[in-house]
């Protein structure tokens, strides 16, 4: 049990924005510690809670059986008192577009430090931007963040985009007792790459085939000795809601690695350039020879600040979302990282030494 005295977090610091919200309530509601935000997305043009955050915040306040205060549209300010995650079935609905791959970013967690197996339905928008998409949650992020030692499942319902949302996930885990530290040091060499592109709704399936052939000449240019498979999706009427567009591709390297590149289709802009810019994307974040990508790094802090031993990740530049997730985990863990520039290169090395949090409950 973490002490009672509440810590109270700057909402304004650094990047300044929803993340900030999302790593500190997670954290408070695994190490059952009280915390009071103020400042909340003080660096954005709208300042203040919007219906995605209030939703995530009521979700963790849901799995934790807590005290929340200030969980209003517009809200600078909350407060959660928590207490135990108890094991169950929960609903978060953002009746927008809102992200439901970041309602699970600081749901998860959570999830994992309860006292039995728990399944979260989340509704909102599961290709928006701004946010990832959920093909990147289940492409990359998974299979990344289950080397800490767990074990979940995110079933894709329905499929939600801007502006209207609609989409659900299923997302299910059962408690782990520890996290465990992850090594992430060795790119290798790419493999593999593949992928997809997808439309929705009314949108013809020839866009997808643009996307897809864009990207696949690009990357296979790059690439010589590499398989490149990027597959071209309609998606069925009945799992999507509205219109909708995107591609997201992925390598995998002989080590086990994956980065992608993603983008999703706007009115006025051509599948051609849509596909380009994943690709575009992709072959950045595998050129700084770092072993995530850089919308991975900052997803990894809270599960090395939790890790019972030194956790090792080379990545590429390093995001001020990155040093956000850092600034606050080490104010409400007192973990300590260290970022090391690599020399020579645009690589560094962000090491953590994880306080070993235990599930008392399982």
């Amino acid at each position: 049990m973490a002490s009672q005295q509440t810590i109270a977090i700057d909402g304004s610091m650094k990047e300044g924005g929803g993340q900030i919200l999302r790593i500190a309530s997670a954290l408070s509601c695994i190490l059952c510690q009280p915390i009071s935000v103020n400042n909340i997305r003080a660096n954005r043009s709208n300042p203040g809670l919007r219906p995605q955050h209030m939703t995530g915040l009521q979700l963790i306040n849901d799995l934790c059986g807590g005290k929340l205060d200030g969980d209003k549209v517009k809200s600078t300010e909350i407060s959660l008192k928590p207490s135990k995650v108890e094991a169950g079935r929960f609903l978060a609905d953002t009746h927008t577009a809102g992200s439901v791959c970041l309602l699970m970013q600081s749901a998860l967690p959570c999830m994992l430090s309860g006292s039995g197996p728990s399944e979260m339905i989340l509704r909102g928008g599961t290709n928006a931007e701004m946010a990832p998409q959920i093909d990147y949650t289940n492409m990359v992020f998974q299979p990344i963040s289950e080397k800490f030692g767990f074990k979940y499942n995110c079933n894709v319902k329905k499929r939600g985009y801007y502006p209207k949302g609609g989409g659900e996930v299923i997302v299910s885990a059962i408690p782990t007792k520890q996290i465990q530290p992850i090594q992430l040091t060795d790119f290798g060499r790419v493999t593999r790459i593949f992928g997809r592109a997808f439309v929705a709704g009314v949108l013809p399936i020839k866009i997808a085939h643009q996307m897809a052939s864009v990207a696949s000449t690009i990357l296979r240019k790059q690439y010589r000795d590499v398989t490149v498979d990027i597959e071209a999706v309609q998606e069925p009427k009945h799992a999507a809601f509205g219109n909708g567009t995107g591609i997201i591709v992925v390598a995998e390297t002989s080590t086990g690695c994956r980065l992608a590149g993603s983008a999703l289709g706007k009115r006025g802009v051509p599948a051609q350039q849509v596909g380009q810019d994943a690709a575009d994307m992709l072959i950045r974040n595998l050129q700084h020879g770092g072993c995530v990508d850089e919308y991975l790094q900052d997803q990894l802090i809270i599960f090395m600040a939790l890790a019972n031993g030194k956790s090792k990740v080379l990545c590429g530049p390093i995001t001020l979302h990155t040093e956000t997730a850092i600034s606050v985990a080490e104010i409400m863990t007192q973990a300590k990282f260290t970022i090391t520039p690599v020399s020579g290169t645009e690589q560094n090395m962000i090491e953590c030494q994880g306080i070993g949090w235990t599930n008392q409950q399982v």
